[in-house]
Order: structure tokens, then sequence, then C-alpha cells
């Protein structure tokens, strides 16, 4: 099957903060893309054994987008981040798809307002305080691992292939 969402990987190079925030935003990109398209059924569908779906996909983002950027790195206050793939029935979709964007859009704020890949997290990691280059990365990282996994499930629901 063509790879019918394919985009080509992002060509920026003008600084490391540029070049870093364009490979984490085409990441989470990736992510969103495998939910165009679909219906809410299919958006929670079951379709391995750890129970992951795409929606419950988006909403681990979401917690991770504001556990790492808003509280480590701008110190905002810590709220309940359970990382769950489980989103609640009475979730609807379009609040769990705009809740992600929101915090995508918080969090290049974040980043770009702190400017210097190499200023320490605010809050620390594991009693260190990490550089934002760390998080910047650990987050790209976990967004195109979970982006490899919206990948496997749009493709056992309708096919749909590429990046």
């Amino acid at each position: 099957m063509p790879e019918t969402q394919r985009r080509p990987v992002p060509r920026n190079d003008d600084s490391e903060l540029d070049t870093a925030l364009a490979f984490l935003d085409f990441a989470r990109e990736s992510v969103l893309k495998k939910t165009d398209g679909l219906d809410d059924e299919q958006l929670r569908r079951v379709l391995v054994g750890s129970g992951t779906n795409l929606l419950g996909l988006v909403a681990h983002l979401t917690d991770g987008e504001r556990y790492w950027f808003g509280y480590h790195v701008a110190g905002l206050g810590e709220h309940h981040y359970d990382f769950d793939m489980t989103v609640p029935a009475g979730l609807d979709t379009a609040t769990v798809l705009e809740g992600y964007r929101a915090a995508v859009a918080e969090s290049n704020r974040i980043v770009r307002e702190a400017g210097d890949l190499t200023a320490p997290v605010v809050n620390p990691v594991d009693g260190r305080f990490l550089s934002l280059r760390w998080v910047v990365a650990h987050m790209t990282s976990e967004t195109a691992r979970h982006a490899g996994h919206a990948d496997i499930l749009r493709e056992q629901l309708d096919g749909i292939t590429g990046r």
C-alpha cells in the first residue's frame, strides 16, 4: 500500500533551538495526522493487547507536554499526571485533540521564552537540574516513539500508512 500520509522531514537547520523544535513539531504533527478522518469509535478502538488506542496516545502525550515543559521547565504548578492511555467515555474526541494542540502551543511558548537549550529545568528530574536540551530531546524521542505506535494503529484501522 502506498504511504498516503507521507511528509518530508524538516530541513530547518537555522539554530540548535529551531532545529530541535522543528523535529519535535514534526513528531507531534505526525501523531495528529494519524487521527485525521477517523471517527470517535475508530480513535478509541483498541487493536493491541496493551489497550492502546489513537485517542489514548494523544491524551498520554498531552500529559507528557504539560509535565515536562509545564512542570519541569516552567515550574508551573503540579497537577495530577496519570499518563494513562485510557480516555473516559464522557470526554469527547474534539476536547482531547484540542487539549493536545493547546499543550503543544504552550510547550513551544515555554521553550521559546527560555530561549537557551542549556538552561536548567526549574523542577529537578530525579533530583537533577537537567537542561532544557535534555527535555526537548526526551520529548522528541517519546513523541516519535508514540508516532510509530500511531502509525501501526492507523494501518490496522484502515490501511493508511506514512509519517
